[in-house]
């Protein structure tokens, strides 16, 4: 006879309460496990199991995630209901879909941000195709964080802007299953890891000499960043993260700029109105 703390398994392999706690443990992330090691889904980190199962952490969720329960119920592997394959198919869309929603939250933590930075160090998003980024590695975010608004997108913190996914496997992914904030927040937490911007250009050459309407707007352009790069050196914004404290004279100072020369309804004063 064995005692309270021995269960017995159907395989009737004994084994301890702690060890069949972890047993449990280990399959209950099996469909998670599954669903990140599928082909299209490298995108995405493993979220951690105590995370999907705090009910505050979805709040809302249940709104807009058809069959919700039972979606939940399958993402946390406890799904048992018996329903036929059609059924099933829709409850399992609708789980991939509270995942990718639940997903976008759990990116935004602390533990969420370490595991995609791990990702994002070993370039498992891609590389920037820009050839002056020198294959930068990329970000996925999204446009909006409202789902089927628009597919995930690729963000290079070198050159700033944005690319399409390569793979037909991923540029289907919705936008929202990462949030339009997350690179942000990942570049804020970890600031050593914003990359030197890149602003060098193609110069356009016919043998050897440049192309003469190119370089001359490229000098123009050229000489418009140095004129605006001194305007934020002057207003102080010379580094990025940081930001002027305003007073409110200086606001009050400038709306006066602004009205100078208007009366109170909008309208120009003459030089009729003065000498009246």
């Amino acid at each position: 006879m064995h005692n309270a703390t021995t269960w017995l398994r159907q395989d009737g392999i004994l084994v301890t309460s702690a060890l069949a706690k972890k047993i449990y443990l280990d399959d209950a992330n099996t469909n998670v496990t599954q669903f990140i090691s599928s082909r299209g889904n490298e995108y995405f980190c493993e979220i951690d199991e105590d995370y999907l199962t705090d009910r505050f952490n979805l709040t809302g969720l249940n709104t807009d995630v058809q069959y919700y329960q039972y979606s939940l119920d399958m993402v946390t592997d406890v799904f048992d209901l018996d329903c036929d394959d059609e059924m099933r198919d829709q409850i399992e869309k609708s789980a991939r879909h509270l995942y990718g929603l639940v997903h976008a939250r759990y990116i935004t933590t602390t533990r969420g941000l370490a595991k995609m930075l791990e990702k994002y160090k070993k370039g498992d998003f891609g590389k920037c195709p820009r050839v002056d980024c020198k294959s930068g590695h990329l970000l996925p975010t999204g446009m909006a964080d409202i789902p089927n608004v628009q597919f995930v997108k690729l963000y290079c913190a070198k050159c700033e802007d944005l690319y399409n996914p390569k793979s037909s496997r991923h540029s289907t992914i919705d936008g929202a299953y990462f949030g339009s904030s997350f690179q942000n927040i990942l570049f804020q937490v970890y600031p050593a890891l914003v990359p030197e911007k890149s602003i060098a250009r193609y110069e356009p050459k016919i043998f050897g000499f440049k192309v003469h309407a190119a370089a001359a707007l490229q000098r123009w352009q050229d000489k418009r960043r140095e004129e605006m790069q001194g305007r934020l050196k002057i207003a102080g914004l010379e580094n990025p993260f940081s930001l002027p404290a305003e007073s409110a004279d200086g606001d009050m100072e400038e709306d006066d700029d602004d009205g100078e020369g208007f009366d109170g309804e909008g309208m120009e004063i003459g030089d009729d109105a003065v000498a009246q």
